[in-house]
């Protein structure tokens, strides 16, 4: 018997439809563009109603902690819609990788202090880990009660309210809060201008540990890429979108260009590959190997994201290079994200 798509229940089409429709409403192509230009890089007043009229920072985190007790899938939901529309959020690196961080730790007293305001929306947290060269082994080393070191990546670490700190120690990663005024936080250029990332170095800096042994750093790249596979298929899928439509409305010799049969194959075949891409994500929800099957959807979901992007502009034609149509937004999020997380 065939399982149950967990993307597709009937709460997560009611959820589906509650983002979609905040999103059509604020979050349009001018809207996005504004959040870029913003301080922080996203629009605080749309991020307060998706988590206080939705909840969805809150989506992943128990609800002893102030959470909604749901779990991956209706994460990878929201984020799916979020992709769609190239929406700058802290909810991949707040909610989803710095909340499973701290719900790895085993530490209750850790929890009770800092989800509750993760899961408001109210925090926003940042998790420094890995180096220059995007490897996710830990930048930073713990000793004697103190973190050294150069973290890159960082998702809105320049001004995040919580910093915690993946950092190596003779037993084996760690995580560590440390304060944000302790450590020197530098916002970057980045390829993909709805993603904000930072470089946080820490020097010699007091530090908190927060795990109890056996921090499993694995499994919170493995659920952080499920994550941002969601995010990926949802932006492939409305680069298709978009291309139809356009092949729709411009003609050519008398006729719409979508009706000729070469771009009917193209877009069919990047069709093939968001559905595929739909595919390798709900294996990753539903399947055995947790890794594998996370590995196998971040590959295949950056592949269908940079395949839909790259067919956008040439499909659009000369329009899609202009600075004012959004195709390079979803070329630029295409190529960024498949470098994030490895």
């Amino acid at each position: 018997m065939s399982q149950v798509d967990p993307m597709w229940t009937e709460e997560a089409r009611a959820l589906r439809e509650s983002v979609r429709a905040l999103l059509s409403r604020r979050s349009g192509p001018e809207a996005v563009r504004a959040a870029i230009a913003a301080p922080l890089g996203y629009d605080d007043k749309l991020w307060s109603t998706l988590c206080e009229q939705i909840g969805v920072a809150a989506l992943a985190i128990p609800e002893e902690y102030g959470g909604a007790g749901a779990g991956l899938a209706e994460v990878c939901v929201v984020l799916e819609e979020l992709g769609r529309t190239l929406t700058p959020a802290p909810m991949l690196g707040s909610a989803v990788l710095c909340g499973q961080a701290l719900l790895l730790t085993g530490n209750a007293d850790a929890c009770r202090r800092l989800l509750p305001g993760i899961a408001a929306g109210s925090s926003l947290a940042a998790l420094a880990w890995s180096d220059e060269d995007g490897h996710w082994s830990p930048a930073c080393e713990f000793r004697d009660g103190r973190v050294d070191g150069r973290a890159h990546y960082v998702l809105d670490g320049d001004h995040a309210d919580v910093l915690l700190v993946v950092a190596r120690t003779p037993d084996g990663p760690g995580l560590f809060e440390v304060a944000p005024a302790d450590a020197r936080r530098e916002a970057v250029t980045t390829l993909d201008p709805t993603r904000r990332l930072a470089v946080v170095t820490v020097s010699n800096a007091p530090a908190r540990r927060l795990d109890t042994g056996g921090f499993e750093t694995e499994r919170l790249r493995w659920t952080a890429a499920v994550a941002l596979a969601a995010e990926q298929t949802g932006a492939a899928a409305r680069a298709l979108e978009l291309t139809v439509e356009y092949t729709k409305q411009r003609r050519q010799f008398g006729r719409p260009i979508g009706g000729f049969q070469a771009l009917k194959h193209r877009m069919a075949d990047v069709h093939v590959q968001v559905e595929a891409a739909r595919s390798a994500l709900y294996g990753a929800l539903t399947g055995d190997d947790f890794e594998l099957d996370a590995a196998t959807a971040k590959t295949v979901c950056s592949a269908a994201l940079r395949h839909a992007a790259a067919e956008m502009i040439q499909l659009h034609g000369g329009i899609a290079i202009t600075w004012e149509h959004d195709a390079h937004l979803y070329f630029k999020r295409a190529h960024g994200s498949s470098l994030l997380f490895g």
